[in-house]
């Protein structure tokens, strides 16, 4: 057997016992000592400089000057001249620069002062798209007087108050959405995108009043973001409410990821299937609610149409209930049920009611109002111990199972 014997590798250090001293480098700061103060030259020392970095600024006023800038006598008034970002004077509490740095500057070419250096085009409404981005330079700029035009606050509404109105014209929005066009929320966002048109004039105005029969053009962009949306089925549980998170119950749109779709649809084709994204989340609501001990089919929609149809003040809608009640009913009570029932001050409307088999209760409303099915069997002596929706115009629950979800198909309608 050979042994080997390892030895440590020479160090340059002497062997003294003490650390090796670092030597100074004088091309590096002394960090034993502050770093000495810039030198600030007075204002009137500031020489604008057009091309430089530092000519950014806030709050300008619409001559393009800043705020509190006093012009010294030896600069004249051409630096105010041109409009481009690139040509602003500098601020009063800027740092000078160095005398390379300046004179790099002033070597540059000048740009001509008939020239536009913006980045942003000019809005032009002969395009398609109707509206292009918006000019820089704020609302001063662009025209706008708040004191003859103020937007907000005591002012505004004194102001629309003594504006003359016709009031017999109904707002666009309302038109679009009793046209079925969009919902009246939806037709707000189309206005401020400049994705309407009336009768060949481009509206951007929210609550202008148009002739009901005027010609309404949408803009493709509008119906390109409608046709994202989606409408979501469930088959809400017993414990979750409709919609926002109340009294520590969590809302339905919880059981709304791709671990509950289901995937065992018949009706599931490439057609039909789309692949999840958490975008189809956002702006979705119950259209029609279930309270919280009940439990069925649930739609959540993007789409504000739809919402509109089913839940809207002229919708007639029909929603099937299946209600297992314990009591006694008899023949004059049923009758009331379908039609002679009163809720909060108000007639109900007529009903279909009918019995499913001896212990359930077929319920079929044009309307919802808050826990009704329940509030009326209150009236003739019933006591509800299940209530489930099965459907909702012509869609029915079918075999959706508890607690899983599907998309709306293309070739479904309410």
């Amino acid at each position: 057997m050979t042994t080997i014997k390892l030895s440590k590798k020479p160090t340059n250090t002497p062997a003294t016992g003490k650390a090796p001293v670092r030597r100074p480098d004088h091309t590096k700061r002394d960090r034993s000592k502050p770093p000495p103060k810039p030198i600030i030259k007075a204002e009137t020392d500031i020489k604008p400089q057009p091309n430089s970095d530092n000519t950014r600024q806030r709050n300008h006023r619409h001559d393009g000057k800043p705020h509190g800038y006093s012009v010294p006598e030896h600069v004249s008034e051409r630096h105010f001249e041109r409009k481009s970002d690139e040509n602003r004077p500098l601020r009063s509490n800027l740092r000078a620069e160095p005398t390379s740095q300046i004179k790099q500057s002033e070597s540059k070419p000048r740009i001509p002062a008939g020239i536009d250096t913006r980045t942003t085009p000019r809005p032009d409404k002969n395009e398609p798209q109707y509206r292009q981005a918006p000019r820089r330079g704020g609302k001063a700029r662009d025209g706008y007087d708040g004191v003859s035009h103020p937007q907000y606050g005591a002012a505004a509404k004194a102001a629309y108050k003594s504006s003359p109105v016709n009031i017999e014209q109904p707002r666009l929005s309302k038109v679009m959405a009793e046209r079925g066009l969009c919902s009246r929320r939806e037709a707000d966002d189309w206005i401020i995108n400049g994705w309407v048109k009336v009768d060949g004039v481009i509206i951007e105005t929210l609550g202008t009043r148009i002739n009901p029969e005027a010609e309404i053009i949408i803009s493709g962009y509008a119906y390109e973001q409608q046709a994202e949306q989606v409408t979501i089925l469930l088959h809400k549980p017993v414990g979750y409410v409709s919609g926002q998170a109340e009294d520590g119950y969590q809302p339905a749109i919880v059981l709304v990821h791709p671990d509950n779709e289901w995937l065992d649809d018949p009706e599931l084709n490439e057609v039909n299937s789309k692949e999840f994204q958490r975008g189809f989340l956002h702006g979705l609501a119950p259209a029609g609610r279930l309270d919280i001990d009940s439990t069925g089919l649930l739609v959540l929609t993007q789409d504000g149409r739809i919402a509109r149809h089913l839940i809207g003040e002229d919708s007639s809608v029909e929603k099937e209930y299946l209600v297992r009640v314990e009591g006694t009913l008899n023949d004059g009570d049923l009758q009331r049920l379908n039609h002679g029932l009163s809720l909060d001050g108000e007639k109900l409307k007529p009903a279909k009611v009918s019995w499913q088999n001896e212990d359930q209760l077929r319920f079929v409303l044009r309307e919802g109002k808050k826990r009704q099915i329940r509030r009326m069997c209150e009236m003739v002596g019933l006591h509800v111990v299940g209530l489930k929706r099965v459907r909702i115009g012509s869609i029915n629950l079918g075999k959706l199972p508890l607690g899983q979800w599907r998309y709306l198909r293309a070739n479904e309608r309410f």
